[in-house]
């Protein structure tokens, strides 16, 4: 068993609940052992007693009692380490690096972290883009597994520090980019609906709950159709709910194609290719700098979505800049 450690809360856990903090650090503590360690007062956090729905800030201490060996590498959720293939694709997938900050264009398919039955996620390949860094880089924010596009890794904990400030304070802008079922109207406006988790046919999935949902709030507007059947829309999401962007598009009516959890990918699969992969792409990122200026990085659509482009009739050049004429003035 481990001794006694007293850990700091990285900018990347950020307002998650203790119990979460532990499962991604501890994998192998039980949660009904993490529970009977918080009731008899052995977890601490910043010197007092906690509880597991505490939620966690940068810069807290946490003190973690002795514990169990933590399991084989094999048997957890995270690889050994990148493989060399790993690394070679990781940085060919860097679209900026500067000494605090590196952005990369994630590809559809790719989990940021694990989970239940994912060993392969780039949060385990990160020593793949230390380049000649001290410290290993950092998540900041995630994509969905199928969504494609920027993705903000930090180089050190200052930047981390910086960068997961302006996330949370909506000082970051992120524009997406999905091909979606119909003709949304108006053209252009805001959906303001309320997420929360809810049950379905489906399963536990997120879903519009204007009474116990949190706030969630995404500028749209259609940059092109093809007829009334499909459109190409460019999304900025305000807040950061899970699957806001699906969420709000579904209840719009407008489902974004190849989403089989939010819309109907048999409805959606008339001649289209690759109609059961998910079109929709993080295109762009503008993040605050410390100089006062902002840092504007854009990825180009993946393979399946420039097919779908191609057979729509869209034409990428008619956007020229992300972010013009999406959000209402600020």
């Amino acid at each position: 068993m481990s001794g006694v450690q007293t850990l700091t809360v990285a900018p990347d856990d950020a307002e998650i609940r203790l119990d979460r903090w532990f499962k991604r650090h501890f994998p192998a503590l039980s949660h009904g052992r993490l529970e009977k360690l918080l009731r008899t007062g052995q977890v601490r956090l910043d010197g007092k007693r906690a509880e597991a729905s505490d939620r966690v800030a940068p810069g807290q201490l946490v003190r973690v009692p002795p514990l169990p060996p933590e399991l084989p590498a094999e048997k957890r959720n995270l690889p050994v380490g990148p493989t060399p293939e790993d690394e070679k694709l990781l940085q060919r997938l860097v679209l900026y690096r500067d000494d605090d900050v590196i952005v990369i264009d994630k590809p559809a398919g790719l989990a940021v972290q694990g989970g239940t039955g994912t060993k392969r996620h780039l949060d385990g390949m990160l020593d793949a883009l230390r380049f000649d860094a001290a410290e290993k880089p950092r998540l900041v924010h995630r994509l969905d597994k199928d969504t494609s596009g920027v993705l903000v890794l930090a180089r050190n904990a200052r930047s981390a520090a910086r960068l997961g400030e302006a996330f949370r304070g909506k000082s970051v802008r992120k524009v997406y980019w999905a091909a979606v079922v119909g003709a949304p109207r108006p053209r252009q406006g805001t959906i303001d609906q309320k997420i929360a988790k809810v049950v379905s046919r489906r399963g536990e999935q997120m879903g519009v709950d204007e009474e116990d949902g949190d706030e969630a709030l995404t500028y749209y507007k259609t940059v092109s159709r093809a007829g009334d059947l499909f459109s190409w829309m460019a999304l900025e999401p305000v807040t950061g709910r899970t699957h806001q962007l699906r969420v709000h598009c579904a209840a719009i009516g407008s489902p974004i194609v190849g989403d089989g959890k939010y819309g109907d990918t048999k409805l959606q699969a008339d001649g289209l290719p690759d109609p059961r992969k998910l079109q929709l792409h993080a295109r762009a990122i503008s993040l605050p700098q410390p100089d006062g200026r902002s840092l504007t990085v854009v990825a180009q659509l993946p393979a399946h979505m420039r097919s779908t482009w191609k057979f729509l009739g869209f034409d990428e050049s008619e956007e020229i800049d992300p972010f013009a004429e999406l959000a209402p003035e600020r």
